[in-house]
């Protein structure tokens, strides 16, 4: 297992990790809920997802959104066993330990901490007059009659 530092510096220079972050739906869950209680969210995903020798679905099995810690598993690389493997140097084909499960958890922490609220920007609302009218409109007077 690598050092905590030594991954979260690594996964800091990957752009595909660093594009998560929580929207505003898992924020405000995170902030109703508290970290505390979202953590043990954490510990039962991945006592189910991730803790196996041979998960279920590995590499499908966690969401891209819909619960701060899926958000959380896939920027810190804790989504999958091939991920904890690459990133973490967690063998796959065993059962998680203990101290790896806490180590997942941890790094899950650490994450979650350190997000901040997403901006949310508004949309100005679209007219009907702003729409563009279709290229093959044709005006009313150009169309002869049928009849």
């Amino acid at each position: 297992m690598f050092p905590p530092d030594l991954i979260v510096d690594r996964l800091q220079h990957s752009a595909f990790r660093r594009r998560f972050a929580l929207k505003s739906p898992e924020y405000r869950y995170l902030q109703e809920h508290g970290l505390e209680e979202v953590l043990r969210h954490a510990e039962g995903f991945v006592a189910a997802r991730l803790a196996p020798a041979h998960p279920y679905k590995d590499g499908k099995q966690t969401p891209f959104r819909g619960h701060p810690v899926f958000v959380a598993q896939h920027a810190t690389a804790t989504c999958c066993r091939s991920c904890l493997e690459k990133w973490h140097g967690i063998g796959m084909g065993q059962a998680l330990t203990t101290l790896q499960t806490q180590h997942v958890i941890d790094m899950l922490a650490r994450w979650l901490q350190d997000q901040k609220a997403p901006v949310e920007v508004a949309r100005p609302a679209r007219k009907k007059a702003d729409k563009p009218a279709p290229r093959n409109a044709i005006p009313d007077d150009r169309q002869g009659v049928l009849f």
